[in-house]
């Protein structure tokens, strides 16, 4: 029947046709026939005999009856070119949907666990309609002697794969991989460091939904960097180094990273969180800042793209030119000490070589050097500081002042080599030899620079962004602004202090308040840094001190001095503060009006003795600078006279207001 109402579609407008040029002819016979013709001359008529009416009507249907034949059998061997090639067709998809049924099957059987005969059964009545569906134009022509039944090769081939999903219920498709660096950060920190996890607290403080991503070059999470040259040392846990847990002046022990692994979220999860958090992207570094398109580039080549940015790369150990020309072997013997890594390597140094050399007299270079001396009293290890300066911290300490550490220091078992300059370096017989400018050599097996710090402003050409000529570091409004969504914090910082003028300061507390303010500036608090930051130093726990403003040597300065008791040093500070990083409690605290001790300022017998006193360093007859010599939680005091910026005529009664004189 099927096959009938497919050569009748084809046939028909045919038929149509032929009836048609039927039924003119005749007509036009029936015409010719009943007129009357003129007879016409023989040589007028066309081949045939004489007046052959009848011979033409034969001619037409002659021609009429070829015209039916050519039609029927070119409908016939149309439908028959047809019906083979469907046929074709129909047997190569039966025997490409078998190859795929039988291929699954054979696959899934050692996995397919026995079932009933029962279970197997076809395919339900409500599974037949959507295998069928597609199959309804091929079934119109095809032959039903020749064609297999449409429904079956899908309903076959359906069948494994519903056993498949049955019996493989554990195998969905696998969900898609996210990318282990965002795409994008609202909030986006450059550096891992102090001045990044405090802005990192800020933004989350005041904005608690925010979506923060640290992007640092070291390995490791935020952690204070103080320790790595104070306490660290110190230890009596010989896993210290690795598990980076110390114990403060106080006893109490913790741990050198700001917040444990716990605290932040995986920089892969930092998009899709629903709470935001902090993540931190270790390992990689941004080369390359696209201000105008707010992007970034990594040394891999990733970019991400942010709303707002801070950068806080603080900075990079300087070297001595003299070293950097020495050679591959001075070079490998040479410690810059900066970072996790540096500590450890030179505390495996320090117990593997004989002598070990400090260039520098600053504070990180006296710290190192009282550390570094005090274990060299259980070992053979000798420790040599050597600085151009006649004694330890001698831009910052008064020459007085300066000479009296520099014997502490020599107390703690270390050789001072004073007024030196380094000449030339090399290595020669497994020993590095280091010739000063006045001719005197010393050996050493290692050598330690300390001789500052570079801020680190590679982003400055790319990002357009003003780096300060004088002092270095990015130059910022009084809100830490360098653009207008890009604020700079902490040792990179160049800002601009009311009282003191422009600055950049490379200590602990200056990135926890920079960071800080920074933080609260990326959330639009609009606050100016009106902050005076402090900084210390100790040299062992028995000798600290506390700075703020400018402290340089070159200034006129007049210390106030009094007899020291077994409260005042750096231990004594911890276990009263409760906490071993000093400005944690310092920043927080302000001072109204400081009152001023009533008892009388005794005369120092010795000018020998600084057991604790306060140091003021003058600028046109103004406070810009104070030292607190082994007095402790009297900051806030400090930050007031040097904010008030007045002119004091007796600084014996502005000591007063310190308590030195009180046990």
């Amino acid at each position: 029947m099927l096959k009938c109402r497919a050569v009748w579609r084809k046939l028909a407008p045919l038929t149509r046709s032929a009836s048609t040029v039927c039924r003119h002819n005749v007509r036009r016979t029936a015409l010719n026939t009943g007129r009357s013709q003129a007879p016409a001359p023989a040589a007028q008529m066309s081949t045939g005999p004489a007046g052959g009416g009848g011979n033409q009507n034969t001619i037409y249907v002659v021609l009429v009856g070829a015209v039916c034949l050519g039609s029927g059998a070119y409908a016939y061997m149309t439908v028959k070119g047809d019906s083979k090639r469907y046929n074709n067709r129909i047997s190569e998809i039966s025997s490409r949907s078998q190859i795929q049924t039988s291929e699954p099957q054979l696959e899934l059987e050692p996995a397919v666990v026995p079932v009933p005969e029962s279970d197997a059964v076809p395919p339900s009545e409500e599974s037949i309609p959507a295998t069928e569906a597609p199959a309804e134009e091929p079934v119109t022509e095809a032959p039903p002697e020749e064609a297999p039944p449409p429904a079956q090769p899908e309903t076959v081939q359906e069948a494994p794969a519903e056993h498949a999903a049955e019996s493989h219920p554990e195998a969905p498709e696998p969900a898609p991989v996210l990318p282990t660096v965002p795409s994008h950060a609202p909030y986006l920190l450059i550096g891992g460091g102090t001045a990044s996890f405090a802005a990192a607290r800020s933004i989350r403080a005041r904005e608690p939904g925010a979506k923060v991503l640290i992007v640092t070059d070291e390995p490791d999470l935020p952690y204070m960097r103080p320790p790595l040259s104070k306490e660290l040392w110190f230890s009596d846990d010989p896993t210290g180094t690795e598990t980076l847990r110390f114990k403060q002046w106080n006893g109490k022990e913790r741990s050198i990273y700001f917040q444990p692994p716990s605290f932040y979220i995986k920089p892969e999860d930092l998009t899709t969180a629903e709470n935001g958090g902090v993540a931190v992207l270790s390992g990689k570094k941004v080369i390359q800042m696209d201000v105008r398109g707010n992007k970034v580039k990594l040394d891999d080549d990733t970019e991400i793209s942010y709303d707002k940015c801070l950068i806080a790369t603080g900075g990079t150990p300087r070297n001595l030119q003299v070293i950097e020309r020495a050679g591959e072997e001075v070079m490998k013997r040479t410690t810059m000490f900066r970072k996790i890594e540096d500590f450890k390597s030179l505390d495996k140094v320090s117990r593997n070589v004989k002598s070990l050399t400090i260039i520098g007299g600053g504070f990180l270079g006296s710290e190192l050097a009282c550390a570094l001396g005090r274990r060299s009293a259980e070992s053979s290890l000798e420790v040599i500081q050597m600085f151009p300066e006649k004694g330890n911290m001698g831009k910052v300490l008064p020459e007085y002042l300066s000479n009296w550490t520099t014997q502490k220091v020599m107390r703690e078992g270390v050789k001072i080599v004073s007024e030196a300059l380094v000449k030339s370096v090399a290595f020669k017989d497994d020993k590095l030899e280091i010739k000063l400018k006045d001719g005197r050599k010393v050996e050493t097996d290692h050598i330690v620079a300390a001789v500052g710090l570079e801020p680190n402003v590679d982003l400055a050409k790319s990002a357009g962004l003003e780096v300060d000529s004088d002092f270095g570091g990015f130059r910022v409004n009084s809100e830490l602004q360098a653009r207008s969504n890009i604020w700079v914090a902490g040792d990179a910082a160049c800002f601009y202090d009311i009282r003191l003028g422009r600055r950049r300061v490379e200590h602990h507390d200056h990135a926890v308040v920079s960071g800080r303010l920074a933080g609260e500036n990326m959330t639009g608090a609009s606050k100016p840094y009106w902050h005076q930051s402090m900084f210390w130093s100790d040299l062992g726990p028995d000798i600290g001190y506390e700075a703020i403003g400018i402290v340089d040597s070159s200034l006129p300065t007049v210390g106030v001095f009094a007899k020291a008791t077994s409260k005042d040093t750096p231990k004594a500070a911890t276990e009263q503060s409760g906490t071993g990083i000093r400005s944690e409690s310092e920043t927080e605290a302000t001072a109204s009006s400081p009152v001023a001790s009533s008892t009388p300022a005794p005369v120092v017998e010795s000018k020998d003795e600084y057991g604790k006193g306060v140091i003021f360093y003058l600028r046109d007859k103004v406070v810009v600078g104070i030292i607190l010599w082994n007095v402790f939680n009297r900051m806030p005091v400090a930050r007031k006279i040097i904010k008030d910026g007045e002119e004091h005529a007796d600084l014996n009664e502005v000591a007063k207001l310190f308590n030195i004189h009180e046990d």
